[in-house]
């Protein structure tokens, strides 16, 4: 079957029943009531007729003819990365999500300790709000779409302008899923175009969760909406590549993730810190796979017209390296053919806008004498920019990650991995697959792992009395007596 992207003009993102023109909070009063009214009907569902319609909000992206029409009017309306890469990612999230999901328990009883006379139980949040960014605008919502009626729950989206034709299509597809399988279209709506940040904020009070993807903005009106919120931190993923790695394996990782998509992932690297002994090396094998090293004059042009005014260049972010080389005004006929751009550099912070974000197929390189300064230089990159998120380490020494989980401020420590595709969940990897990841109090977070369906969910607990002899209330000297005789009474 094929699908046609002009639906997007008559798509039921458009919601007829909704009046645009009216005041924010009647908009979305009406959006959330109709979600309200479709969640009582969720809330009675079995866990099997639950996971029938997660299901089918899955294929409404899955499929491969309506997987393609997403990918193109997404690249085509929000001009960000590339459409095979897209298409890849939004099989393979949502792919290794149902997979996650397959066979979790998120209905009644989801689990018992007879012995401790624990039962817990599941239960719906609500009416989800769903914020979500322009750099994946079909992934990111299917994700958030998913993981809320694996609850049981309703959801309202938010997308970045850029992103409502993408949504818009979206939801055509989720909705004609769930008429195919019985189930309420108002379990899954979004806000009406024009997408305005007045109905956006209004959305986040009104929701019963809120969950911000994206732009920092966004996050911090989520935490401060009211409503319980859970947000992301920023990425800036520097990855450390010391003298034990296989350095061909380190490059071909490297590469393959950063120049996914156009880098539109938080999770691409941002900067290569090599050790001295393989710096040399890790270059040539990383120009190898396509990666053009600029030089000191062709690095100051790219920085003057990237980071005109002190700020990233929106019209930078995501594209191709020969694009990228094409606005800085390079024309070496190398960077007609490269995969991606290597800039050298030595510092860190404000005047060195390279060792930041870029969401670009840029890659800093910083070479140091050995790990320890290794370590050093990414918790200085990761105070700049990135705090809580990640950290990628290229190494045969197995000591060597859980000394930077055990120092630096990251939630998550990618071991020979390529980064991008590991740290949002793999196959290969045990990380629940998701496009969010939390980065802690580190980044101003309220979760530290990655967005799951459990975040989703209410918990509530059955409490039965221990059985008498298994009842011990500890005496004073048990828990106090060897401390008093180290430090006296």
């Amino acid at each position: 079957m094929l699908w046609n992207t002009s639906s997007v003009k008559t798509a039921s993102i458009q919601q007829e029943k909704v009046r645009t023109n009216d005041e924010p909070a009647t908009v979305v009063r009406e959006l959330v009531l109709r979600a309200r009214a479709a969640q009582r009907v969720a809330d009675g569902w079995s866990q099997a007729r639950t996971d029938e319609v997660v299901m089918a909000a899955g294929w409404a992206i899955v499929e491969p003819a309506r997987n393609r029409a997403l990918a193109e009017i997404a690249v085509r309306d929000t001009g960000l990365g590339n459409v095979a890469d897209k298409i890849a990612k939004n099989r393979r999230k949502t792919m290794g999500l149902l997979r996650d999901l397959q066979h979790a328990r998120s209905v009644g009883v989801i689990a018992e300790d007879r012995e401790r006379g624990i039962i817990e139980i599941a239960r719906p949040v609500g009416v989800v709000a769903a914020i979500t960014p322009s750099t994946n605008p079909g992934a990111t919502p299917a994700n958030n779409i998913i993981n809320a009626l694996k609850g049981r729950n309703a959801i309202v989206l938010a997308p970045s302008p850029k992103g409502y034709s993408t949504l818009a299509l979206l939801l055509d597809y989720v909705h004609a899923e769930l008429d195919r399988v019985g189930a309420p279209r108002d379990l899954v709506q979004a806000l009406p175009a024009p997408i305005r940040r007045e109905q956006t904020f209004e959305l986040m009070r009104q929701a019963d969760l809120v969950v911000a993807t994206g732009s920092q903005t966004n996050v911090k009106a989520a935490y401060s909406s009211g409503t319980p919120a859970l947000g992301v931190g920023a990425g800036n993923v520097s990855v450390i590549v010391d003298e034990t790695a296989d350095v061909k394996a380190a490059a071909e990782r490297i590469a393959s993730s950063k120049t996914f998509d156009n880098a539109t992932s938080c999770s691409s690297e941002n900067a290569v810190i090599a050790v001295e002994a393989v710096y040399g090396p890790l270059v040539e094998a990383l120009a190898a796979e396509g990666g053009v090293l600029l030089s000191p004059d062709e690095t100051r042009a790219l920085e003057r017209t990237m980071f005109a005014g002190g700020k990233l260049s929106p019209a930078f972010i995501a594209q191709s390296a020969p694009a990228i080389a094409s606005l800085a005004g390079l024309a070496r006929a190398a960077l007609q053919q490269a995969r991606f751009l290597m800039v050298a550099q030595t510092g860190v912070g404000p005047e060195h806008p390279f060792s930041g974000e870029k969401l670009a197929p840029v890659l800093a390189l910083y070479r140091v004498p050995d790990f320890a300064a290794a370590a050093t230089l990414a918790g200085r990159l990761l105070d700049y920019q990135g705090a809580g998120h990640s950290v990628g380490l290229h190494s045969r020494d197995d000591d060597r990650a859980l000394e930077l989980g055990l120092t630096l401020p990251v939630c998550r420590v990618i071991v020979n991995q390529a980064h991008c595709f590991a740290t949002g969940g793999s196959f290969d990897n045990a990380l629940p697959f998701s496009l969010s990841m939390g980065c802690g109090t580190w980044g101003g977070n309220s979760l530290s792992d990655n967005l799951s369906y459990r975040h989703f969910l209410n918990i509530t607990t059955v409490v039965r009395p221990l059985p008498p002899e298994s009842v011990h209330e500890p005496t004073e000297d048990e828990l106090f007596g060897a401390w008093r005789r180290k430090f006296g009474t």
